[in-house]
């Protein structure tokens, strides 16, 4: 039934773009749903599992090739046709490795059809100050000889059917070009002779001739929908804040206009008017706020299918538990989010769900349980991916992360420095490499991209019973609730929700290991500190330690300790794209334009203190 409503799915985008053609095995998808309604054991899961199979042949065909029609030759449709000769151009989508797939495997497998030939595009390829080793960038034009059809080629490609384009069509080779281009070179010089209205004609006609000509479609994913649904009541609330903010305008004028005329008995209705104005504007900042907000069922709803399917392909039985799915996240937020999330999910069915019969050998239901869950914590929204599977094997991660030279075999741990592990680039404690996973790429991309959304991920497990994936998140990426601080004469904004507190130092307290770091003892922690003004390259108003101010940040479960010269006020601030508006900027996250129309730049913590640990281990470096 899920084949069936994928099939309905890809009718009704048909129809929106205005294609009247029936679809690819039309009539043998109808032909499967009339058989599982003539079936006469309807209950018999052979037959629910071979109609299931038939219909998944059928939908995966459509799916992927993309076609709106069929062309009958000889009573089979074009995909099932034996073609000597195929031209390929595939082009992975940049963010291909998010899903955990290697571009160059498809490649490998393809090579088992046929005879290939390989030419890989770099073209794409940035210059390495913007390079991202998390990107794809390259791209294949592939040649494959052999009788095939074009299903099996698309049979190939089905698992990352949307995270590419993909254009398949039969390859033309030298002798054909060769009669095609003495044919036209004839056609060229016959049209020489016509007078110029019979030329306009004769091409009319070759333009009509070719218009029914099926071309290949290239099909690929839209990560960002640039449309919104927004519910009417928060339309109706948007559109009584502005009338009220009119009648408040229009107040303040007419206060204006008395005031000028040396009318100072106005004076407590001016201030009114103003106390006024700031509250219309701040409920017209939450209502505006409110409008890019959308429920995170938009996210939660794919997962019972991406859950369905991965079951059955791991013959796994898995329970998909969603709770807080009502709650409303940042769209914006939530785009980024959605891959992310569907990592985790699969890791958990393929990594934590045991096989049947290892969960009953361990006195467990054989039905495994995932649960997406979701709630409000403080001013962020917390997302938690937890299954109740084999767990991470705290062990295994230790002897993969001493074989990588991560750690030392003398060290010690704590679980969660232990967990910490599993995000390091390539690291997998898999033995085999799987469609699913098993190469090590992914846990680090998801970190990352929580990271750039200004959250956190936590890992929690115990081996044999449970894994849980805690994301902590703003609530929105456009307002900020931010610590102004002075550094020399400049005034910057550190993210309220990576402060762990601000304190004055004591002479003590602070020590000097490791040549150029500087930490400061509180509590039994040492605490490295961080030189804002050396780092930004500013001349700072104390250079003194001593009695200094500190303001301790918490990045990746480690507390940094940032030096400053004052402590200013906290305020929400609008954040404004400095990479839009000027450039990337290692450490700075954005700017704002503070109530004076000065403009103060944003600290990234997590980045500053990449900046530092680049630069020898915490030596002070100028930006």
């Amino acid at each position: 039934m899920l084949a069936a409503v994928d099939a309905v799915r890809k009718i009704i985008d048909m129809r929106k773009g205005g294609n009247q053609e029936p679809l690819v095995n039309q009539q043998a998808v109808i032909a499967s749903l009339r058989a599982i309604v003539n079936s006469k054991n309807l209950g018999s899961a052979e037959v629910q599992a071979d109609n299931y199979h038939n219909f998944a042949e059928h939908t995966q065909q459509f799916e992927s090739n993309g076609a709106n029609h069929t062309l009958q030759t000889g009573g089979k449709s074009e995909d099932e046709q034996l073609i000597n000769n195929w031209e390929i151009i595939f082009i992975p989508s940049q963010n291909i490795f998010l899903t955990g797939n290697d571009p160059i495997r498809f490649i490998r497998e393809l090579s088992e059809l046929a005879e290939l030939t390989v030419n890989t595009n770099i073209k794409q390829l940035p210059n390495w100050a913007f390079f991202e080793p998390e990107d794809c960038y390259l791209s294949w034009h592939i040649q494959i000889r052999g009788m095939i059809t074009k299903s099996d080629i698309l049979e190939v490609f089905e698992w990352i059917a949307d995270d590419c384009q993909l254009t398949i069509s039969p390859l033309i080779n030298n002798e054909d070009r060769s009669i095609n281009s003495k044919e036209n070179k004839q056609s060229d010089e016959r049209d020489t002779l016509l007078d110029p209205t019979e030329q306009l004609t004769r091409q009319s006609s070759q333009v009509q001739q070719l218009t029914p000509v099926k071309k290949e479609q290239s099909f690929t994913i839209n990560t960002s929908n640039q449309s919104i649904r927004v519910n009417v009541e928060k339309i109706d609330n948007l559109f009584n804040l502005v009338g009220e903010l009119v009648i408040t305008q229009s107040m303040l004028y007419e206060l204006g206009i008395l005031f000028s005329q040396g009318n100072l008995d106005c004076i407590e209705r001016l201030q009114s008017g103003f106390t006024q104005l700031l509250q219309n504007t701040k409920e017209l900042q939450e209502s505006v706020m409110r409008i890019r907000m959308v429920p995170i069922s938009f996210i939660f709803n794919r997962f019972p299918r991406i859950v369905h399917d991965l079951a059955n392909q791991l013959g796994k039985k898995v329970d998909l538990k969603i709770e807080g799915e009502g709650t409303e996240l940042d769209k914006n937020v939530m785009e980024q989010l959605a891959d992310p999330l569907v990592h985790l999910v699969r890791n958990s069915l393929d990594h934590g769900i045991e096989a049947i019969t290892q969960r009953m050998q361990n006195n467990k239901f054989e039905t495994g349980t995932i649960k997406l869950s979701e709630c409000h914590r403080g001013g962020n929204i917390i997302i938690e991916v937890y299954d109740d599977g084999a767990g991470l094997n705290r062990q295994a991660i230790l002897t993969k992360a001493e074989t990588k030279g991560l750690i030392k075999s003398s060290e010690h741990f704590s679980d969660s420095q232990i967990f910490e592990l599993i995000f390091e680039p390539g690291f997998s404690t898999e033995k085999a490499v799987t469609d699913v996973s098993g190469r090590g790429v992914g846990m680090d991309v998801v970190r990352k991209n929580i990271y750039s959304l200004g959250g956190n991920i936590t890992v929690e497990s115990e081996q044999g019973l449970f894994s849980r994936f805690q994301i902590a998140l703003p609530l929105t990426l456009a307002i900020l609730d931010g610590q102004l601080v002075k550094v020399g004469s400049e005034t910057y904004v550190i993210p309220l929700n990576s402060i762990v507190e601000s304190l004055l130092m004591i002479p003590g307290a602070i020590q000097q290991v490791s040549g150029a770091l500087e930490v400061y003892r509180l509590r039994q922690e040492n605490i490295p500190v961080i030189r804002l003004y050396q780092l930004l390259n500013l001349t700072a108003a104390n250079t003194d330690l001593t009695n200094a101010l500190l303001v301790v940040v918490e990045v990746d479960g480690n507390k940094i300790g940032l030096l400053v010269d004052d402590l200013l006020a906290q305020q929400q601030v609008v954040i404004k794209s400095l990479e839009a508006n000027y450039d990337k900027v290692t450490g700075i996250s954005g700017a704002t334009i503070l109530g004076d129309g000065t403009v103060a730049l944003i600290l990234d913590v997590s980045g500053l203190v990449r900046l530092v640990t680049d630069d020898h281990c915490f030596k002070p470096c100028a930006a």
